[in-house]
């Protein structure tokens, strides 16, 4: 966010291409990551990798049993080691872009790689590691999701009109351009005002809010609390370190839903009427 932000104010074209994995969990090679494993000088650990992973079988149920299969690829999903398993599998994936100015983050199953764009030389030379990319997951037999690829360009200017595309053989599959995304649960714009995303938290804390007042009649100070913590307050705050409002409109949009939220209770609604206190700074030191 800082690198992006500050080529937006420089009026530079970001330019991001967000990538997922088909069935990532259950495509990985069991013989491939142990090999990732020697490559890592993991062999203390090797053996016990292997009899983890290697030796499974697999039959359907349905009335009656199928015969007994094999299990060559796939990691155990729901286990502490799954994830760990899956991220040396995928390790490497950056080292394509050594030497180059693109960047490449990975998050699960999931990356995204971006670079910043100031002329038609700098979309080929993404368009150069996005092959890259398709070629090592050919090598490394976890294929792309295209139908899940998207393409995004953060700029304040009219941006430049680049397409990129992922190579199959002999067809040419063209990346989906966006204008906005959901990365991580928030919801990226070519402008990063983050104007949708605040309005999409907006609505959700009420619905929440509407939720306890359907059903929770009476509630007392002490109740209203934590169910305000647990349950609505989570969704104006989820990651505001990146998406924090700087606009007046978007910050008391944001406060009204806590003055909203104590009308729920019954006590702070007397206290406002006697004018003794406004509900939300009578209850603001607890929340």
């Amino acid at each position: 966010m800082d690198e992006w932000t500050y080529n937006l104010d420089q009026g530079i074209q970001i330019n991001v291409v967000y990538t997922d994995f088909e069935k990532a969990f259950d495509k990985v090679p069991h013989q491939d990551l142990i090999s990732k494993f020697e490559a890592y000088n993991l062999n203390i650990l090797l053996l016990w990798i292997q009899d983890f992973l290697c030796n499974r079988k697999q039959r359907v149920i349905n009335g009656t049993y199928s015969q007994w299969y094999r299990v060559d690829s796939g990691i155990p999903q729901g286990s502490i080691l799954g994830p760990l398993l899956f991220l040396i599998y995928i390790n490497d994936l950056p080292n394509v872009t050594q030497n180059t100015d693109t960047r490449i983050f990975l998050y699960a199953d999931d990356a995204k790689i971006y670079r910043r764009i100031t002329c038609v030389e700098d979309s080929q030379c993404l368009q150069r590691v996005i092959d890259k990319v398709k070629q090592w997951c050919d090598e490394w037999l976890l294929p792309l999701n295209v139908s899940k690829c998207n393409v995004m360009s953060f700029t304040s200017k009219i941006n430049l009109d680049t397409s990129y595309c992922i190579r199959n053989k002999d067809r040419k599959h063209t990346i989906q351009k966006v204008d906005s995304i959901k990365d991580l649960g928030i919801l990226f714009d070519t402008r990063l005002n983050f104007k949708d995303h605040i309005q999409e938290k907006i609505n959700k804390a009420y619905n929440m809010i509407g939720l306890l007042k359907r059903n929770f009649i009476h509630v007392d100070c002490n109740t209203f609390i934590l169910l305000y913590k647990a349950l609505v307050r989570p969704h104006v705050e989820y990651v505001n370190s990146v998406w924090s409002p700087y606009k007046k409109c978007d910050i008391e949009q944001i406060e009204k839903i806590q003055r909203r939220a104590t009308k729920l209770v019954i006590s702070l609604q007397k206290i406002a009427i006697q004018g003794t206190s406004t509900p939300s700074k009578f209850i603001h030191t607890k929340i």
